[in-house]
């Protein structure tokens, strides 16, 4: 859903935050064009890459944006994150 601030938010009504879910990295090898794959497991589909680790999840953190944009624009709900950051003090 989308609040009246325009924020997306999850299915228990927290605001999306693609760092607040668990990404798995693989490495690619060289038939696959090497790098990283990076994927949000909670959000199927959801996959970015690049060169090193950090390219890849920033990529996949893009992406799950996008990703949620579209499931709510497809009418379906985003799922609760899977993890919460810890805030600085």
């Amino acid at each position: 859903m989308i609040d009246n601030a325009r924020r997306l938010v999850t299915a228990d009504g927290s605001i999306f935050d693609p760092a607040a879910y668990e990404i798995v990295l693989r490495p690619l090898d060289a038939e696959e064009g090497n790098g990283w794959l990076a994927t949000i497991p909670a959000l199927p589909g959801c996959t970015g890459d690049g060169e090193s680790e950090i390219t890849a999840i920033a990529d996949v953190r893009s992406a799950a944006l996008e990703w949620a944009e579209a499931a709510i624009h497809d009418g379906d709900i985003i799922p609760n994150a899977t993890h919460h950051p810890i805030a600085a003090e």
